[in-house]
């Protein structure tokens, strides 16, 4: 999952009291011209949410969680997102047929909509999925005036969207060239330029009204975890032909089977969840792990009727700082301090006194992730397969400190990573030592060596003796600041001329994923955890998806394709190994570090712990009113 801190139109749903939260929202907006115009434009655009007649959700209204993230969201179709800001409301919103266990480390899944988890053959190549009876939409226009049951027809609608041509999902690669028929559907759509969603594969089989079998052209043991993966929620047909836009996509209409609603959204600044009315529930009664501090969480939350919380407020707040203060100042419930900020809130990893006595919480993990560098494999200066580019590449990656970025750039809130999978991700090599390390005099030596001349202004030019020069991509924020003097130093040691580009974080997404950009260092969260989740990012065909680098290496894809069909294992290990020694010789990419991941919360949050792999937890903790 791509991440902006590291790792996806203007109508919305307007709540059951007739958009009156989004009206005072406005108002309270201020007198400014555009302000203004888009309040009145959205309000126009609202559909109306009826409450069900008969609401079961537990959640109370009064409790309300203020919740903020750092870069602005790009929208709610889970088929289209890529980015963890979007992903928040997705989760609360969608429902997948898996989840995982709130508390179980290392990550354990379990069924969310399904009656259990899937039957699966011996050779990994059929699953059999039943689900839950009884599971409803939120009421919709979309559903003219009726109560929508969630079938299994739904998931397989929602998986076809996948690899829909005309969406262009960055989500395909869940899917591709995995299920039978469904790849030859999409092959179809292409040619005819219209998709047909009425078609049955034999991949996709219907057995009854709740009961999916899903026949894979070769084994994977990994579908359960990519089936709970947010882009394979249930979005109903209904919805989507309601609220698509020219493209196909429904990124303002969130309308699912989860314990929130969308109820106002004011895009890049604010968004509001209210709990669904319609919502099942479910009793709390999650198991203490070896973590000592599970059990405080079981007693405080063990038989709670859930969701608790009735109302979750999220404000974009780009700015390490802005953010710091608006929780000092008990503006805000929940936040996640990032490396910038630690040496403010820790002290060696720990809280420091003064909050401990004002009653905050800390909950501390490392990220099942990989911020890694990639150079554009496309890119006519730094790609290539050519000898010479290939030194290019190394050579910078030599040059650059790990560490020393580490501790400038995240204040050592970090680990330093030598193997493509992180660690508590199945897969992860702890004793692997790559080859590429810091040796920056041996990297000017390989530059001259293939004829990057150091000419009279100090600066490298290509062997051609054409200008070198190679623009840096990040945030435009002050870590992206940081992230860019930081590699501004690497490049100034090989005498390579770098500039620096910041820009806004959905705008780097957009160019990266069509090979627009140089180089970046790019985030990837643990989607399901499992080291395929992480050798996939350098697939050659996942190019315009998660191939953020637009590298294809014969080689690697060669041993990527053979690993997936097999179930995690030393066998798997050894291609994995074999793999990131193909990485380090033509290095499209440089492994960087898996960064801490430090949330903060004020003393009335009860139960929270962060998960692993979950981008929220907000269904699994509570919080006490206000006074």
């Amino acid at each position: 999952m791509h991440s902006s801190s590291y790792r996806r139109p203007l109508s919305l749903h307007r709540s059951a009291e007739s958009g009156g939260r989004f009206g005072r929202l406005c108002a309270n907006l201020g007198g400014g011209l555009s302000v203004v115009s888009l309040c009145i434009a959205v309000s126009f655009a609202l559909p109306l949410h009826t409450a069900s007649a008969a609401p079961t959700s537990p959640a109370d209204p009064g409790k309300v969680l203020r919740y903020v993230i750092p870069a602005a969201e790009t929208g709610f179709d889970p088929a289209m997102t890529r980015d963890l800001y979007s992903q928040v409301v997705n989760q609360s919103v969608f429902e997948p047929l898996f989840t995982y266990d709130y508390l179980a480390r290392p990550a354990k899944l379990v069924p969310l909509t399904a009656e259990a988890l899937p039957e699966v053959s011996a050779d990994g190549k059929t699953y059999t999925i039943r689900l839950k009876k009884g599971i409803y939409f939120s009421a919709d226009p979309a559903f003219n005036g009726k109560r929508r049951e969630l079938t299994m027809a739904d998931y397989v609608y929602s998986y076809k969207r996948l690899l829909d041509p005309i969406l262009s999902s960055p989500q395909a690669w869940l899917l591709e060239g995995k299920v039978i028929g469904l790849d030859e559907l999409a092959t179809d759509a292409r040619k005819t330029n219209r998709f047909n969603y009425d078609s049955n594969i034999h991949g996709l089989e219907l057995l009854d009204r709740y009961t999916l079998r899903i026949n894979l052209k070769q084994p994977d043991f990994n579908l359960g975890m990519i089936l709970a993966h947010q882009p394979t929620g249930a979005m109903a047909r209904e919805v989507v032909e309601k609220y698509r836009d020219a493209q196909g996509q429904v990124m303002a209409n969130p309308v699912g089977t989860g314990a929130y609603l969308l109820t106002q959204w004011v895009r890049g600044s604010r968004i509001v969840l209210s709990a669904n009315p319609d919502y099942r529930g479910y009793i709390w009664d999650f198991k203490a792990g070896s973590d000592p501090d599970d059990q405080r969480i079981v007693a405080q939350m063990q038989g709670k009727h859930m969701p608790q919380i009735g109302r979750i407020e999220i404000s974009v707040m780009v700015e390490d700082q802005s953010r710091w203060l608006a929780f000092q100042k008990d503006e805000i419930d929940l936040f996640q301090l990032e490396g910038p900020l630690a040496p403010q809130a820790l002290l060696d990893g720990k809280l420091k006194p003064e909050l401990i006595k004002k009653g905050i919480q800390l909950s501390r993990i490392v990220d099942p992730e990989i911020s890694y560098t990639y150079w554009n494999m496309r890119d006519p200066i730094l790609g290539g397969m050519s000898k010479e580019k290939i030194a290019l590449r190394r050579a910078i990656a030599m040059a650059h400190n790990v560490r020393e970025e580490i501790k400038i750039v995240w204040n050592d809130e970090a680990i330093p990573l030598e193997y493509p999978i992180p660690p508590g991700v199945i897969g992860y090599d702890p004793n692997y030592k790559s080859s590429i390390q810091f040796e920056p005099d041996a990297a000017n030596a390989l530059l001259d060596k293939f004829g990057y001349k150091v000419g009279k202004d100090g600066w490298r030019t290509l062997p051609d003796g054409k200008p070198l020069q190679i623009r840096y991509t990040a945030r435009a924020d002050s870590l992206g600041q940081q992230q860019s003097e930081m590699w501004k130093k690497t490049y100034d040691l090989i005498h390579i001329h770098m500039l620096g580009d910041l820009k806004p974080f959905p705008d780097i997404l957009k160019a990266e994923k069509q090979c627009q950009l140089q180089t970046r260092t790019a985030p990837w969260i643990a989607d399901y955890p499992d080291g395929d989740n992480f050798m996939q990012l350098f697939y050659g065909p996942n190019i315009y998806q998660n191939n953020n680098g637009c590298s294809k290496i014969p080689e690697y894809d060669t041993l990527y394709a053979e690993s997936q069909k097999m179930p995690a294992s030393p066998e798997r290990d050894v291609l994995y190994h074999k793999m990131a020694r193909i990485l380090e010789v033509y290095a499209p990419i440089r492994p960087g570090y898996a960064r801490y991941r430090n949330m903060l919360a004020q003393p009335r949050v009860i139960g929270f712990k962060k998960h692993p792999i979950l981008p929220i937890e907000w269904m699994y903790f509570d919080i006490e009113k206000r006074k």
